[in-house]
């Protein structure tokens, strides 16, 4: 850019952790901002979430981060439902509600998670899409120090935030559960980073695992897995734990209480991983979500990179199942399926049931093939019972198969329980009213137990209860890219950090995947190459759709004895309008400066 840009004023509609203050730019001038974009229910926005900790805790009295919360689906405007997300993911710093989106457009956003630097003076320095980005930002914020220090317009201090009251309680924001051997349940209490053994009563304390502090041992544990007797024997521990912010998996031994790392290296996954088998504890893993034992081994809903992986608990080797990383929905022969955020698991039978939230659906996986029961794509959701073709989840996070056949599913952003009937293909609503199911577990004895997350409790549902629910059909509503007819330059901008350099000892340094849905309106340009640009030819007889684009760069440290290389990638869904009038350029920023 040619000129400096002012950053846009920060209005919501609302503030969290901030005292019940509304801040402006003016009240945060001394001060680095970081603006991070997100919607609670995207991995990846976790993700950065977890990546921001240590840059608030190096930087705190130079750095203040901003979360602008700008949410997908309809049950994301709920500022009760902000406040408890803030809450569940630990989020230390202020939150503005962006409801409206209108920082979203303000600051030209187009995926989720962005980022936005602000410098001290209040200009727009940096924007970056996706995550991977801690390194570069701690070279920036190391030489906007440096700079603002020497002009003697950096002013260090306390920041705004305002950590809210401590809440008490059995649990607080549970996740998964299974049923023990005697009756007993465990409960994985994600915000407290334990797991919990209680009483048939659903209510009873018994024992704790954990001590409740982040990483000591677990780091937000979601998926919980009872395994075989046999394999148990052998493998030494009890049950299989999804410990999901920390990239691992853990067992536990039920008489002892140990717990033992078994999988993950504890760094995120940041490259592809091939189909063969890899030694578990040096394997990347991303947000492991939930755990099942399907085709004689367990199977990880890996929901950071939209995939199923397996893995072997005699051998210690892991690998990937189904998936190839691309956000979507796509069924056909595994592994070379799309997938969404895979974060609930079931087996009934011969198939393995899949919560697959992000695209609102339930699938299932049989005779080494994925299939959508119930579910349209992404950007489509609600609350519809009938007709399977016809019905519609909203951000299901839990599924439990019956035994009769037919699927109980946590339709969590629609707070109820759902039935899919297999005979008859439809769905129908058994219970609502529900804050935020996160699981359902079927006892033994036929009881049905739902995890209700956001109500930090466990509740044993009434027999026989079902309803058809005849509710409203939403899309996300984001404000599409016009685009012209025929030939277009899609353009992905990435600006190294200060420090490094395109990483090409290996080949190709980028990467650049684009499909479409519908896939006609794409007559040119699918698929994936090296370069970050390509030309794209935009079918004139479809007036509308989305553009899937995954960009990846490679980078590494210069001048630096034993470099460093990192990997940054963001996967953007981009509502496109097709116009005569509209571009015939479309930029997306992996990572700019200077406001670019």
């Amino acid at each position: 850019m040619t000129a400096r840009v002012r950053a846009p004023e920060l209005k919501g509609r609302g503030w969290l952790n901030t005292g019940g203050k509304d801040l402006t730019l003016a009240d945060l001038r001394g001060k680095i901002v970081l603006l991070d974009f997100w919607t609670f229910c995207c991995i990846n926005c976790l993700h950065v979430l977890d990546e921001l900790r240590p840059l608030e805790e190096k930087y705190g009295d130079a750095l203040v981060v901003i979360g602008v919360h700008s949410p997908k689906f309809e049950h994301e405007r709920d500022p009760e439902a902000l406040a408890a997300a803030v809450e569940r993911y630990g989020v230390h710093h202020p939150v503005v509600d962006d409801g409206d989106m209108h920082l979203w457009q303000q600051y030209a956003a187009k995926a989720w998670p962005t980022l936005a630097v602000v410098d001290p003076t209040g200009y727009l320095v940096a924007s970056m899409a996706g995550e991977g980005h801690a390194e570069g930002l701690s070279r920036l914020i190391d030489e906007l120090i440096a700079k603002h220090e020497a002009d003697g317009t950096l002013h260090r201090g306390d920041g705004p935030y305002v950590p809210p009251a401590p809440a008490d309680g059995l649990l607080r924001f549970p996740g998964k559960a299974i049923e023990l051997p005697g009756g007993n349940l465990l409960v994985s209490d994600s915000a407290r980073h334990s797991l919990v053994e209680i009483a048939p009563d659903a209510e009873t304390l018994v024992r704790r695992f954990g001590t409740g502090e982040r990483g000591h041992p677990f780091n937000e544990p979601q998926g919980l897995l009872l395994l075989p007797p046999a394999v148990a024997s052998v493998a030494g521990y009890d049950v299989l734990v999804a410990d999901t912010v920390a990239h691992q998996l853990r067992g536990l031994v039920l008489k002892t209480g140990e717990v033992t790392l078994v999988a993950g290296s504890g760094r995120p996954w940041r490259s592809t991983v091939d189909d063969h088998s890899h030694d578990a504890l040096a394997a990347d893993l991303s947000s492991p979500w939930d755990l099942a034992w399907f085709d004689n081994k367990v199977i990880i809903a890996m929901a950071g990179i939209h995939q199923l992986w397996w893995f072997d608990p005699i051998k210690r080797t892991v690998g990937v199942y189904a998936g190839t990383t691309v956000e979507s929905l796509r069924d056909g022969p595994i592994p070379d399926v799309w997938m969404a955020q895979p974060s609930g698991l079931s087996v009934g039978g011969d198939r393995l049931w899949i919560a697959d939230s992000e695209t609102s659906a339930l699938r299932w996986i049989a005779d080494g093939s994925l299939h959508t029961a119930v579910g349209q794509g992404l950007f489509d959701f609600g609350h519809v019972d009938g007709p399977a073709a016809e019905a519609l989840l909203q951000h299901p996070l839990g599924v439990a198969a019956l035994p009769d056949g037919s699927v109980l599913v946590a339709d969590t952003y629609n707070g109820a329980v759902r039935r899919y009937d297999l005979s008859s293909e439809t769905v129908s609503t058994v219970d609502s009213g529900l804050a935020e199911p996160s699981d359902i577990v079927v006892t033994a004895s036929g009881d049905v137990i739902v995890v209700e997350s956001a109500a930090h409790r466990l509740t044993r549902l009434a027999p026989g209860v079902v309803k058809t629910v005849i509710g409203e059909r939403h899309k996300t509503e984001r404000p599409a890219s016009p685009l012209a007819a025929g030939p277009v330059t899609l353009d992905v901008v990435f600006t190294p950090a200060p420090g490094q350099k395109l990483d090409t000892q290996f080949g190709p340094s980028t990467r650049l995947t684009v499909s479409a849905a519908p896939a006609e309106l794409l007559l040119e340009g699918a698929g994936s190459t090296t370069d970050l640009s390509r030309k794209l030819v935009i079918n004139p007889a479809v007036s509308e759709g989305v553009l899937q684009v995954v960009a990846q760069a490679a980078t590494c440290d210069v001048d630096v004895e034993n470099a460093a290389c990192h990997l940054t990638r963001q996967d953007w869904g981009v509502p496109v309008v097709v116009t005569a009038e509209g571009p015939s350029r479309l930029p997306l920023i992996l990572r700019g400066m200077d406001g670019s």
